[in-house]
């Protein structure tokens, strides 16, 4: 029985016996469960995008406006979906994009993103603003494929520790984010005042680190040990007496990691030259992420670069900016033969069909995976992935591929042309 088959049957046979499905199949009812298990604060920061917003639903409508014209009568009973990225054959063209501050949806965060990614062979991209170690999620997924996406801060030496231990822990590639050299505006973190970061939530990758680790020991960014002044000040202090004890750190120590990773966290003036720099750093592959424009994709196969991920950040960093989707087919046509990964909107398998109907290789998915992980853990995680690859499978077959290879330009038309 086909992938999709399988996981519809399942489903349907559990709901004889009266149970529904704890997480919801349908990204609307995910999103809405996530909310209402949520911290206010958490889930402004997962669900919410820069600005008004318009770049968030500009990346759904570019989705809306393709539409998928299948063939028949191919004699198909089982797809085949795998894919092969830079020497590994991975199970299907999904990967788990790098979401930071993972706290905010489930206490097990990262670790538990990593046990669903190990039992479904769904490669996880560690985030630099995770919210547990990169050797710990390595630990807990042995030998399944794991990524690691780069912020590179102002501190190169803490960027290079980063590269070192990436490589270390058996990642695979190296994802420089470029998109994000400074924190876009947005509202509805703003209008809580919410910047989890100030709370040490997010940056467990700096407080296990010994090259940042070994900076706080040279600094003291809390002159005053004196009590907090408001309730407020009290509840970060707790929150950051908590985070220490992971991490063997005191308060003292903990304030100053704040200090200097929002002192440190992102470099404005990062450059091209700077990711010739990255290449001479590891060996690993080198993807950017965040290319919408033709010849940016050009100038990075000109500095050997190996692939691109076409991503407006999921509309977290610009509003008003192009949609993904419609950025992709230009980025594919620059880029030649480096492969070209795309994110930002992917809310389905049908999505994740158009995507690479339109020259992706393969899709990052996001916020829906987070939903499920505050639904249920690594379960919920988990779930999420079996639904999105449940529905591409049946997508595949029922539009008449029956490899990714089938899955082209000629399946998909969009409305506007």
């Amino acid at each position: 029985m086909s992938l999709g088959r399988s996981r519809q049957t399942r489903l349907y046979v559990r709901g004889l016996g009266g149970e529904k499905p704890r997480v919801p199949t349908d990204f609307a009812r995910l999103e809405r469960a996530a909310h209402e298990k949520m911290t206010p604060r958490g889930y402004a920061y997962v669900a919410g995008g820069a600005g008004l917003e318009t770049t968030m639903r500009a990346n759904r409508a570019a989705f809306e406006r393709y539409t998928i014209v299948p063939r028949v009568l191919r004699g198909l009973d089982r797809r085949d979906s795998s894919v092969t990225l830079f020497g590994r054959t991975l199970p299907s063209p999904l990967l788990l994009a790098p979401i930071g501050v993972l706290e905010a949806a489930h206490s097990e965060a990262d670790l538990a993103v990593a046990k669903a990614s190990a039992a479904t062979g769904v490669p996880f991209v560690f985030s630099s603003q995770a919210s547990s170690p990169m050797e710990a999620c390595a630990k807990v997924m042995k030998d399944a494929p794991r990524w690691f996406q780069l912020y590179w801060s102002t501190d190169d030496d803490v960027t290079r520790s980063f590269v070192k231990r990436a490589e270390a822990c058996g990642c695979e590639a190296i994802v420089l984010t470029l998109d994000t050299t400074l924190l876009g505006w947005r509202p509805r973190d703003l209008n809580l005042g919410s910047l989890p970061f100030l709370r040490g939530q997010g940056i467990a990758q700096y407080l296990s680190d010994p090259v940042f680790r070994a900076r706080l020991d040279r600094e003291d960014a809390s002159p005053s040990e004196s009590p907090p002044r408001s309730p407020a000040l009290a509840l970060v202090a707790r929150d950051l007496v908590v985070k220490g004890r992971q991490f063997d750190l005191d308060l003292k120590k903990m304030r100053a990691a704040v200090a200097r990773f929002v002192g440190t966290y992102s470099r404005p003036d990062l450059s091209w030259d700077d990711v010739s720099r990255l290449r001479e750093m590891t060996r690993l592959p080198i993807l950017l992420k965040g290319v919408l424009h033709g010849d940016d994709a050009r100038e990075a196969v000109g500095r050997g670069v190996n692939g691109l991920i076409v991503s407006n950040h999921g509309g977290r960093q610009i509003d008003g900016e192009v949609a993904a989707l419609d950025a992709l087919p230009d980025v594919v046509e620059a880029a030649g033969a480096a492969p070209v990964l795309f994110d930002s909107g992917v809310r389905s398998g049908a999505d994740v069909f158009k995507a690479l109907a339109l020259g992706a290789r393969a899709v990052l998915l996001g916020r829906p995976y987070v939903y499920g992980l505050a639904l249920a853990g690594a379960d919920g995680v988990r779930d999420v992935i079996e639904n999105v690859l449940a529905e591409l499978d049946l997508t595949m077959g029922l539009a008449g591929c029956g490899s990714l290879a089938d899955v082209n330009r000629a399946m998909v038309r969009s409305s506007s042309s």
